[in-house]
C-alpha cells in the first residue's frame, strides 16, 4: 500500500480563481458556514462524556437535505461517528477528517457561555470554534461544494466526522479502523487539524503538520508499608514517588533535532531578527549550547518542546487523610517523544531511570511514530494555492507537540497533513483548550474559499 500511495504523482493544477462561477455563490456558502458553525458550537459534545451522536444528527440533517448518502456508527452508547463519500476516479482517495468532541470548559472563567456560538466584536465564540468545529465546518462547505458542482472527480472524497479525539480517539478513528476498515480502503491522502496560517506584519506562514510528537502516558506506582503520620518511616509509597519524580527532573532528556524540525526551524529563521535567526537557521548546532537551550525553554516553550522528549507531571495522589501514611501512591506523566524512535525504547529507558526508587512504570497509552512525506500532489497544491492567494507567503512542514487522529491514519500508510488556511494574526487570542475560545469571523469566511481551492486542485484534473 505504501509504495502505491507514496510515489510522486504528476501534478495538473486547476486555476485558483475558477472555484465559483459567481462571487455571490461564495458569499452564500460563507453565510451558510457561519450559521452552521454557530449551531454546531451550541451542540454539547464536551468529552467526557462526548455525546457525539448529537453532532452526527446535525450532519445527517444537512446531508439528507443535500441528497448525499451517508453512514453512521456508534462505537459505544452516544459515541457517534458519521461518514459520506463522493465517488470519483481511480486516483487514491482523499479523506477530510474532523473530530466533533471538544474539551471541557470552566464557565466561571469565561466572559460568555462556553457553548454560546454568538458573534461578538467580529468573533464567533464558544468551545470548539477553533478546536475543531470551525475547521470541521470548513470541510463540510468544501464537501458540499464538490457535490453541488456535479463535476467528475478524479478520486473519491470522504467526509469523516468522528468521536473521542480529545481523549485518544479510541471511540472514533481507532474504533473505525478496527470495525469499519472499508472507509479507509483505497485512500491515499487525508486532511486533518494540526496546522494553520499565521500573520506577523507582512509575513504569512502556513504551517502544515506532517508529523507529531508521540504521546506516551505513564503512571508511576509505589507500594510500601502504611502507618501513622506521626511516625514516618525511612521509605513510604509517597517518598518513593517523590524520589522517582525528582530523578526524572534531575535528568532532563538530551536535546536532539530530527529532519522535519530542522526544516521547520530553518524556514522560520528567514523572518527572524539577529537574536534568533542564526540559531534557528542551524538549530542542530545551536542546541549544543546549553545556554541557548535554556533561553529557548524560557522564551519559546513550544519550540523548545520540538528539540527534545518531554514529560509533564499532571496528576498525583497519596493518602486520603493527612495523618495517614498510605500503602499506595501514584503519579501520572504526560510524556511526548520525538518520532524518531519507538515508544518501547523510551519506556524501557524510563523504567531503568526510576528503578532504584522502587517505583513501577505502568503504560497508560503509547502511540507509534510516523512522518508523512511532502513530495505529493496534495502538499504541492497547498503550496501553489496559498502562494497564489497570498503572494510572498510560505508553507512550512511542521511538527506538532500535541497529537491528533492523524497518527492512526499514518499507521495505515495514508499521507496525512494537518492543514487549515485560516490566518491568525500575531498576538490574536484563540482560547484553544482555554477560556473564551473564538475565531475571527472574517478569517473564517476567507478560509472557506481557500480550503476549497486547495482541495479542488487535487480532486479535479
Amino acid at each position: 500500500m505504501n509504495g502505491v500511495f507514496r510515489k510522486v504523482l504528476p501534478v495538473f493544477f486547476v486555476a485558483v480563481t475558477s472555484g465559483f462561477a459567481h462571487a455571490q455563490d461564495l458569499q452564500s456558502l460563507e453565510d451558510e458556514a457561519v450559521a452552521w458553525l454557530q449551531e454546531l458550537i451550541r451542540i454539547d459534545t464536551i468529552n467526557p462524556p462526548g455525546n457525539e451522536y448529537r453532532a452526527v444528527e446535525f450532519y445527517a440533517r444537512i446531508f439528507e437535505a443535500a441528497g448525499i448518502e451517508f453512514e453512521t456508527a456508534e462505537s459505544a452508547p452516544g459515541r457517534g461517528n458519521i461518514w459520506a463519500r463522493l465517488e470519483g476516479g481511480d486516483e487514491p482517495g482523499l479523506i477530510l477528517l474532523q473530530h466533533t468532541d471538544v474539551v471541557p470548559a470552566e464557565e466561571e472563567f469565561w466572559t460568555i457561555p462556553p457553548l454560546s456560538g454568538d458573534i461578538r466584536d467580529g468573533y464567533i465564540l464558544g468551545r470548539g470554534a477553533r478546536d475543531m468545529k470551525g475547521l470541521g465546518i470548513t470541510q463540510l462547505a468544501t464537501f458540499l461544494s464538490l457535490h453541488r458542482s456535479g463535476r467528475p472527480l478524479n478520486r473519491d472524497v470522504i467526509f469523516l466526522a468522528t468521536a473521542d479525539e480529545e481523549a485518544g480517539g479510541y471511540f472514533g478513528v481507532g474504533w473505525l479502523i478496527e470495525n469499519r476498515p472499508e472507509i479507509f480502503d483505497g485512500v491515499g491522502f487525508l486532511l486533518n487539524e494540526g496546522g494553520g496560517g499565521s500573520r506577523n506584519g507582512e509575513d504569512i506562514v502556513f504551517s502544515t503538520e506532517v508529523t507529531q510528537k508521540v504521546p506516551v502516558w505513564l503512571r508511576l506506582n509505589a507500594v510500601d508499608t502504611p502507618g501513622h503520620g506521626s511516625s514516618p518511616r525511612p521509605n513510604s509509597a509517597v517518598t518513593r514517588i517523590v524520589r522517582a519524580l525528582n530523578t526524572i527532573l534531575d535528568n532532563p532528556f538530551p536535546p536532539r533535532v530530527i529532519a522535519p524540525v530542522a526544516t521547520y526551524f530553518a524556514s522560520l529563521s528567514v523572518a527572524m531578527d539577529e537574536e534568533w535567526g542564526p540559531a534557528y537557521a542551524d538549530i542542530a548546532r545551536a542546541i549544543q549550547n546549553p545556554a541557548f537551550v535554556q533561553r529557548l525553554h524560557e522564551a519559546r516553550a513550544g519550540h523548545h518542546s520540538l528539540i527534545r522528549d518531554t514529560c509533564s507531571l499532571t496528576r498525583m495522589s497519596g493518602s486520603s487523610k493527612i495523618n495517614v501514611i498510605p500503602p499506595e501512591a501514584w503519579a501520572e506523566l504526560d510524556c511526548r517523544i520525538l518520532p524518531d524512535k519507538p515508544a518501547e525504547q523510551f519506556i524501557a529507558e524510563m523504567q531503568e531511570l526510576v528503578a532504584p526508587t522502587g517505583v513501577d512504570v505502568e503504560v497508560i497509552m503509547a502511540f507509534t511514530p510516523a512522518i508523512s512525506e511532502t513530495n505529493t500532489r496534495l502538499f504541492q497544491a497547498i503550496e501553489r494555492v496559498t502562494g497564489e492567494l497570498y503572494p510572498g507567503s510560505r508553507v512550512l512542514p511542521s511538527v506538532s507537540t500535541g497529537f491528533t487522529d492523524s497518527h492512526f491514519t499514518r499507521d495505515l500508510g495514508i499521507v496525512s497533513y494537518g492543514f487549515n488556511p485560516l490566518i491568525t494574526e500575531s498576538g490574536e487570542h484563540t482560547g484553544v483548550h482555554g477560556n473564551d475560545e473564538q475565531v475571527r469571523e472574517a478569517a473564517f469566511r476567507r478560509a472557506i474559499g481557500d480550503y476549497y481551492a486547495v482541495v479542488r486542485n487535487v480532486v479535479y484534473d
